[in-house]
């Protein structure tokens, strides 16, 4: 009786074992036969095509304007009245201030009395001198007839070179005196402050304005600053990377924040030629035309300088670029 129950015991361990290498290994087969049913991956087809390919730099930059100066009083004195404003237009010699001027008219006043004194003392000597002139003359035809003695003669020469001397000193004095009744005419006249500036009939306008009526202002006092805007400058800064693909010439389209819906044409006409060593950047200019006045200095920009330009070639999408050994690959059928 205990073997038949061994037995049976014995039966039912292997049972149990068969039972589970069966599940196993039908869990398998399932599991193979899911694997080789699984949904194939959709694939995106696109066609080959042609088209332009630019190589397009993009830089940063700010607006200068064309030129820019600051007027100023040639002499000390009181700004009695100023004409412009800050984004007021100026032109060419216009008067956008006068000083106090009286202390420069008396100076004018004094210098003309002291040429008037002169051109009298310059009368009298040539008063005298025809006078010793016509001594020495006499003394001289005396002296051929043995009336006058030597010593007469000697003297009327003296005199007469004397006189000579006094006018020329005279006639010094008042060259002297009109230099200074000139000086203190134009004196007078930088009381008068006027906006000034070479080879450009344009106007131009009131960038900032420094000081106000009343100031007491010394010589080379700032008063205002005068903008050409015509014009302006973009100023970026490239590195060595793209430093050899700058030209001279080259085209950029240029954009600000300020007018996002324009963009603005302009063409580079200065390139550093040199790096400067704390940056590794060189300096870049691109002129941009302005006759708007939309574009103003101080203006954040970015510019777009095409380096080259390809037309006709082959395109492909980048997704469907492979790459195998640091190289790309475009897979085709």
């Amino acid at each position: 009786m205990k073997k038949i129950l061994v037995l049976l015991f014995v039966l039912a361990i292997v049972g149990l074992v068969a039972l589970r290498v069966y599940q196993r290994t039908s869990k398998s087969i399932g599991a193979s036969v899911h694997e080789r049913r699984a949904p194939a991956v959709a694939v995106e087809v696109t066609a080959i095509k042609k088209a332009t390919i630019r190589d397009i730099g993009v830089f940063t930059g700010s607006l200068l304007p064309t030129s820019q100066f600051v007027v100023a009083p040639k002499v000390a004195g009181r700004l009695e009245k100023l004409f412009v404003n800050i984004a007021d237009t100026v032109q060419q010699g216009q008067v956008i201030a006068l000083l106090d001027d009286d202390e420069y008219e008396q100076q004018v006043e004094q210098a003309r009395a002291e040429l008037q004194v002169a051109n009298a003392n310059l009368q009298e000597s040539r008063s005298m001198l025809e006078v010793a002139k016509r001594e020495l003359d006499r003394a001289k035809a005396l002296r051929r007839e043995k009336i006058a003695s030597e010593s007469e003669l000697d003297a009327a020469q003296a005199d007469y070179e004397t006189k000579a001397a006094k006018y020329k000193v005279a006639s010094a004095q008042v060259t002297q005196k009109q230099a200074a009744l000139k000086a203190a005419q134009v004196r007078l006249s930088y009381t008068q402050i006027k906006a000034s500036w070479e080879n450009s009939r344009e106007r131009r306008v009131v960038g900032e304005r420094f000081v106000d009526e009343g100031t007491m202002l010394k010589a080379n006092d700032q008063i205002v600053s005068i903008l050409d805007i015509h014009t302006v400058i973009a100023v970026i800064h490239i590195i060595e990377r793209d430093y050899l693909k700058m030209q001279v010439g080259h085209e950029a389209a240029v954009t600000t924040d300020a007018i996002p819906e324009k963009t603005f044409t302009g063409k580079i006409i200065r390139v550093a030629p040199l790096l400067k060593e704390t940056s590794r950047q060189a300096r870049v200019e691109i002129e941009i035309p302005n006759p708007e006045g939309l574009l103003k200095p101080g203006m954040f920009v970015r510019a777009y300088i095409e380096y080259a330009r390809h037309d006709n070639a082959t395109v492909v999408p980048v997704s469907a670029l492979a790459k195998r050994n640091s190289k790309l690959y475009a897979p085709c059928r």
